[in-house]
């Protein structure tokens, strides 16, 4: 294969879509000829530090794969681990490509406003003599216990709550709820406080309260979520950005809490589950959700919004709608994934039924032994196989628990099976080394909530 000048060998091609150009090969290819160092910071909150020493190739005849090789490189260490200031060493004509692209109106003007909104600071490019190191600040969280615990998992669909007393869930309620069409912040406030209410009916006092909600988290306030899409920016603002705190303090008064990404509560619950550190948690429904747990079992506070992270090269990607760009992830691990390859396969899909739907009539023909629909899981688990080895020269994790609703069913077996043969005969070395887990019956038995119950620590 061959892109922007730099060829690539890839053995295996997912069936139904041949153009795809996985963008860890063609990162392998792009480095084996580059001598020219560049450094590469983004700044996060707190004062962390993601960093990383690179090579370009710094001639004329490439300058078109410098900038494609950069362009991936940063939007996945802002999507990965987040940030509002961008430092460049070593490199001119890299500092004015990034301050032509990130800014109003340059390609990636999504990422720079986002990013700055996320981390309430202006995005910056800085061209520096002295690259600044690397720096992380891991969490140990969750596995607590003791005391009386309440866990609420925030969904899109339904919120949850439990009651753990002394690690034994004593009550679990589940209450269906639509976060992401009301505007009014007070009906979501309304729903975090009843459910806080109801399990603390169910115990003698309450000790500590843990959070699992979808969105963007720092410093246990809300700095983006899906959940208050239909909140207006000053409502937002006001009531949105400190309502899990508020709602701990008014109900509880000063207690402790710990408000977390779901997707890292989910990784964290695979991992006390299964007793595997190192894990990074890939959930495929309406996106693809993502959380990791390093080899010491602790959270990190990056953003780990893969979703969003660039995984095909192809020029020919398909755009996602929200971002504005091409070939990232929530168009390969989500519903997405399977309704964009169905037509291709030879399924046509009913346009006025909702994507939830129309992946359900994808696995109901996979179930009866559809080939059509068997080939697009198939193609689905190459893409992961690919994938896998960018994920895992990003993060260096050893596990991996695939989960949501793509991977239900005869469906998830087909592409699991794929996933396996691509990795065991492109990957070896890999494929010897990553564990794939699907959520075993202890993991679903404690469920999001409970586990989210256990992430504060009581301190004497």
């Amino acid at each position: 294969m061959e892109h922007l000048g730099i060829s690539f060998p890839v053995k295996n091609i997912p069936a139904l879509d041949p153009g795809f150009l996985p963008l860890q090969r063609f990162n392998e290819a792009f480095l084996s000829g580059a001598d020219k160092p560049v450094g590469i910071a983004v700044e996060r909150a707190n004062g962390e530090m993601a960093s990383v020493e690179t090579f370009i190739h710094g001639t004329e005849a490439l300058r078109e794969a410098d900038h494609y090789y950069i362009d991936r490189l940063v939007k996945t260490m802002l999507w990965m681990k987040g940030g509002y200031k961008i430092y460049v060493r070593g490199d001119e004509d890299t500092f004015a490509f990034l301050k032509s692209i990130y800014c109003a109106g340059g390609k990636q003007e999504f990422d720079w406003d986002y990013m700055a909104h996320v981390f309430e600071h202006p995005f910056e490019i800085v061209m520096t003599d002295t690259l600044p190191a690397p720096k992380d600040a891991p969490k140990a969280i969750g596995g607590h216990t003791d005391g009386c615990r309440i866990g609420f998992d925030a969904g899109g669909s339904d919120r949850k709550v439990s009651a753990v007393v002394n690690g034994e869930a004593v009550y679990s309620e589940e209450v269906v709820w639509f976060p992401k069409t009301n505007s009014d912040p007070d009906y979501h406030y309304d729903g975090i406080t009843a459910a806080f209410r109801s399990a603390a009916a169910h115990m003698p006092r309450v000790d500590a309260v843990g959070i699992s909600s979808a969105g963007v988290y720092i410093n246990n306030r809300t700095m983006n979520a899906s959940l208050f899409l239909k909140v207006p920016a000053d409502l937002f603002e006001a009531k949105v950005k400190d309502i899990y705190i508020r709602a701990v303090h008014d109900t509880f008064g000063n207690v402790p809490y710990a408000v977390v990404n779901d997707g890292d509560v989910t990784a964290l619950a695979g991992a006390l589950s299964l007793g595997k550190n190192n894990m990074l948690g890939i959930a495929m429904g309406t996106s693809e959700a993502v959380g990791y747990v390093d080899e010491l079992g602790r959270i990190t506070g990056w953003l780990n919004e893969l979703a969003f992270v660039p995984v095909d090269a192809n020029p020919e990607a398909m755009r996602d709608e929200w971002s504005g760009d091409i070939g990232c992830g929530v168009k390969y691990f989500s519903q997405d994934g399977v309704i964009k390859l169905a037509p291709r396969a030879g399924i046509e899909l009913d346009e006025s039924l909702s994507p939830a739907e129309k992946l359900k009539v994808v696995q109901k023909l996979v179930e009866a032994g559809d080939a059509r629909a068997e080939a697009v899981f198939g193609s689905i688990g190459c893409y992961l196989a690919h994938t896998l080895s960018y994920y895992h020269a990003l993060y260096g994790c050893e596990n991996l628990l695939l989960l949501g609703r793509v991977m239900s069913g005869r469906g998830g077996d087909i592409l699991l099976s794929e996933c396996r043969r691509v990795l065991a005969d492109e990957y070896p070395a890999l494929s010897a080394k990553l564990s794939l887990n699907l959520p075993d019956e202890k993991f679903r038995r404690v469920g999001q909530s409970a586990v989210a119950a256990s992430l504060p620590e009581i301190k004497e």
